[in-house]
């Protein structure tokens, strides 16, 4: 799908879409429970949350949809495979947490994905298969994955540059085996704030593990999950792209305000607020909402090691602040649904930006405004093409964003979202 976007000016006030991190793992949670219903309120069925719901539906859990919610009656961590084909679609967080998930029971699984996540890294399970001898078959590590067998209980080494996903998939599956075991994180752990909200959900479920400063993991076997009510709280990187809207905006009178965001969330994508406050945007931050307004931003430097999403917004605004902003610490995004240093620097350019990819960083020269009359693309990535909508607004021509689909991704809506903000976009 194509859309033409004209530029022009994002005001109003914006319901922000609850966290896909956060309803990943209360879905599992609740899925692995045992002994009553669990509801789960606020979500959007996303791509990669319906992927997720079905998955865990498939595995034996009784799960009623609602428009916004799911009741949903758990497995008890039986993992029953009637059909052993998993497919992920583009979802990361469900292919890693669910891999260890699955294993918990002697199982026989196939794990199958869509685009980008067919080549996405697996390798540090293959090194836990290798080591318990655990039967694997892939075509040079790529997708589709056979598995056989059960995981162990033990000491499972992990190295904390990769994704924290793998972490939090063996912090899912540990607790339902029989013997205790330990996660042990070599070199610093990346990601602190995502581990967090996986230790969040699992206390709510009943589930205990000790965290010794993120450095080891002591989880008890032989545990179970219990029932819970939870409300997904407000996504901050999808926050993200309204508070870049509304700082970029060209009339001075205009604001936005974001709803359903929490004051004291432990989303590592709240980092946000830091990020632009550093770079002086007019910004006023309530309990549960949050106020943006036009500002001269100015640039500085953003290590996106904590916050990888939130690195090709982030790049807009440096595009449109004063002097130099630098984004370091990136080599995960070459990873994601595209190589997101290498896209966001690709399309932004064709609209005016100075951007330089250097290395595993972007260094970027600001300029007053973006020229656009000409077509972009998304690169079938979510947050490129949300980015890329936002980039717009500050431009002098309309522009054509090829790919614009990918929003369902993890934010179905955004489209719809966006005219309700006042854009003006036709679809072809």
């Amino acid at each position: 799908m194509k859309v033409k976007v004209k530029p022009g000016i994002l005001n109003g006030t914006i319901e922000i879409p609850p966290s896909k991190s956060y309803s990943h793992r209360a879905v599992i949670a609740a899925a692995l429970a045992s002994g009553g219903k669990s509801k789960i309120d606020n979500l959007k069925f996303s791509v990669d949350i319906t992927t997720t719901t079905d998955i865990m539906e498939n595995w034996g859990a009784k799960i009623t949809r609602g428009e916004n919610c799911l009741e949903i009656i758990g497995n008890s961590g039986n993992i029953i495979t009637e059909n052993k084909y998993i497919q992920c679609n583009e979802s990361g967080s469900t292919i890693r947490f669910l891999i260890p998930v699955g294993l918990t029971k002697e199982n026989e699984l196939i794990f199958d994905g869509k685009g980008k996540l067919v080549d996405r890294p697996l390798d540090t399970y293959y090194k836990i298969f290798d080591k318990q001898k655990i039967f694997y078959k892939t075509e040079k590590g790529k997708l589709p994955l056979e598995i056989k067998g059960k995981l162990q209980s033990g000491i499972y080494e992990i190295d904390g540059n990769i994704s924290s996903q793998f972490i939090t998939g063996l912090l899912y599956a540990l607790p339902l085996l029989e013997g205790n075991s330990e996660i042990v994180i070599n070199k610093n752990l990346e990601s602190k704030g995502y581990i967090d909200l996986t230790l969040e959900i699992l206390k709510l479920a009943g589930i205990e593990i000790i965290n010794n400063g993120y450095k080891t993991f002591d989880i008890k076997g032989k545990q179970k999950y219990n029932p819970f009510d939870y409300t997904v709280e407000g996504d901050y990187s999808q926050v993200a792209f309204w508070i870049v809207a509304g700082i970029i905006s060209s009339n001075r009178d205009n604001k936005i305000k974001c709803l359903h965001v929490n004051k004291d969330s432990l989303q590592s994508d709240r980092e946000i607020i830091e990020i632009v406050q550093r770079m002086v945007a007019n910004i006023e931050i309530y309990d549960d909402y949050i106020i943006v307004k036009p500002s001269k931003t100015h640039g500085t430097v953003i290590d996106v090691s904590q916050c990888p999403d939130i690195a090709p917004i982030l790049t807009v605004l440096g595009a449109l602040s004063k002097g130099e902003t630098r984004i370091i610490n990136a080599e995960r995004l070459r990873i994601k649904e595209s190589d997101r240093i290498t896209s966001i620097k690709t399309e932004l350019n064709k609209l005016g930006a100075k951007i330089e990819e250097i290395g595993d960083s972007l260094v970027i020269q600001g300029v007053d405004g973006f020229k656009g009359g000409v077509t972009v693309n998304s690169w079938n990535d979510h947050r490129i093409a949300m980015s890329l909508a936002i980039a717009s607004t500050r431009c002098e021509k309309e522009i054509v964003i090829e790919g614009a689909e990918s929003v369902k991704k993890s934010y179905p809506h955004f489209w719809e979202d966006f005219e309700k903000m006042g854009g003006e976009i036709s679809t072809f």
